[in-house]
């Protein structure tokens, strides 16, 4: 455990080291990209602004996806009315992503617990 602990510190004092040498250029870079998207001036009270945009576009955007999950969940009850007429290779294709999503599910649990298969650590 003592070995891991000294090999762990190793590797964050070369991620810090690196970090302090190539950050500076790293973020001029980024900005450099992306500056079209950054506003003028960049103050405090700007990104508030921003950020109640932000929340009241996507309060406007409810009603647009409740109607669209409405809509989904129509064609989903048609489907399941017509079950006796599905075809093996549309219940295949079903059958592929449950197993997909329930993968990712696995994975996200993974990363949740830490990225350990044993369990959470308490």
């Amino acid at each position: 455990m003592a070995a891991r602990l000294a090999q762990l510190r190793a590797q964050a004092a070369r991620a810090a080291e690196f970090a302090s040498k190539h950050g500076g250029s790293y973020y001029k870079e980024v900005m450099e990209k992306n500056k079209q998207y950054v506003v003028q001036p960049p103050t405090v009270e700007k990104c508030q602004e921003l950020s109640k945009q932000l929340f009241y576009t996507r309060l406007a955007s409810l009603p647009g996806r409740y109607e669209a999950f409405w809509k989904e969940l129509d064609g989903v009850k048609q489907v399941w009315k017509n079950r006796k007429e599905l075809k093996v290779e549309d219940l295949g294709i079903a059958t592929l992503f449950g197993v997909e999503l329930y993968a990712w599910f696995c994975v996200g649990e993974i990363v949740g617990r830490g990225f350990t298969l044993t369990g959470y650590k308490v």
